[in-house]
Parts: structure tokens; sequence; C-alpha cells
């Protein structure tokens, strides 16, 4: 799990120190600061909603500490469905950037491997096809979450899970598409390698819900597993 961690703030830093790769970065960030607007507005929408949902009703001091707690779980639950939503609709828009990027992060670790020749739709297709698998794993842990809604700490506690190991998908699709990975393929790497990616895509949820640093998610998550030796990503 550190391994995971240390490796997106490796791939952070990384793209802020190399000119190369900060040329590619302020090319999609207008894009990725309208996603984040749109994103952020929505999860507040949910927040009210769920908060409705599950702060009670009373005035004994117990009530008043109850109602702060389930705003408080309303807030984690609202702030992980955004980064989510953010992080599968983001990599996807900016996907041709992203393969620019991670083609020029491979050069510098001696990894050739040539620029996608695929058009801007082709490839932002590509990118939403590979979500598809698995955004229905996501969607069934949502259903369990939703039947245990009434219980606020365990929905989102798998609410929670569900998101780690759906960003973990998310987040190696640019490296695995560059070396013709399949679903199959991503799966067995997700198993050989279960707690660097949940280290990985841990940090990246933390890093979702702090504001301006969550715009450099997904680039520095690219550049992380692209400058990994070949055959370990």
């Amino acid at each position: 799990m550190i391994s995971g961690a240390l490796s997106l703030l490796a791939g952070l830093r990384l793209l802020f120190m190399t000119g190369e790769l900060r040329s590619v970065l302020w090319r999609m960030l207008g894009l990725l600061v309208i996603l984040m607007l749109a994103t952020t507005i929505a999860s507040f929408w949910l927040l009210d909603y769920m908060a409705t949902l599950w702060i009670p009703q009373g005035d004994a001091w117990y009530w008043q500490l109850l109602s702060a707690i389930a705003w408080l779980l309303a807030f984690i639950l609202s702030l992980i469905s955004g980064a989510i939503a953010y992080v599968a609709l983001g990599s996807a828009a900016v996907a041709p950037w992203l393969d620019t990027l991670a083609m020029r992060a491979e050069r510098m670790h001696g990894i050739e491997r040539g620029e996608s020749g695929s058009g801007w739709v082709v490839q932002v297709g590509a990118s939403l096809a590979n979500s598809v698998r698995p955004l229905l794993g996501l969607l069934a842990w949502g259903i369990l979450a939703l039947a245990l809604i009434w219980i606020a700490p365990l929905a989102t506690a798998i609410w929670t899970w569900a998101g780690i190991r759906f960003l973990a998908y998310e987040l190696m699709d640019t490296s695995a598409s560059r070396q013709g990975w399949n679903f199959s393929r991503r799966q067995q790497e997700q198993k050989e390698r279960r707690w660097f990616y949940v280290g990985f895509a841990g940090i990246a949820m933390l890093l979702l819900l702090v504001p301006i640093v969550n715009l450099f998610v997904i680039p520095a998550a690219v550049v992380a597993l692209s400058s990994e030796p070949a055959g370990t990503t």
C-alpha cells in the first residue's frame, strides 16, 4: 500500500518538475476545471439530499450529536461520489492528452511506445468503453450500499471501498491501453498487485478531496504508472 501511495506522489512531483510534461498538463487543465466544477455542484446537491435522508429530528442533546455524525457521513459520501464522477468523466474527456503525457513519461524512462494514431473521438470512446466493466462492479457495490443506506457508517464504508476499487481501474486505463491490455489482463494486474493499487487509488481518493490539488490527480496517475519499467504496470 505504501509503495502505491508513494508512486502516485512521485508522479505528481515529476509532473510539475518536468517542463515537457507540464506543457501537456496546461492543455488539458481548462477542461478538467470545468468538469471539476460540474461534479462539485452535483456533490453538494447529493449532500443536501443525503443530509435530509439521514439527519434525525429531535431536541435532546444526543440527537444533536447524531445529526452531526450523520451530516459528516453524508458529506464524505457526497465527496467520494463527486470524485468518482470526476475521474470517470475526466479521464475520458482528456484521453488524447493523457496518451501524449504517457508517451513522454515513458520516453523519459527508456520505454519506447508510439503515440496513438486514433482520432480524438475514437480515443474518448475507447476510454469510455474501458470504463463499462469497472462501472458495473461499482454499480453492484452501490446497490449493496443503497440496501444498507439506513446504516450510515456501513453504507459509507462500502461506497468508499467501491470507489477506491473503481479508481484503481480508471487511473490505470491510459497505461494499460498503451500496452494493449484487455479487461482480463487488467483484472490479473489488479490481483497480482492488489495492495499497490489499493494504496495508489487510496491516496488518489484523498487527494481528490483537496481543492486545486484534485485537478492534477488524473495526469499525475498517468505519469506515475507510465514511469514504471515495462511489464510492471
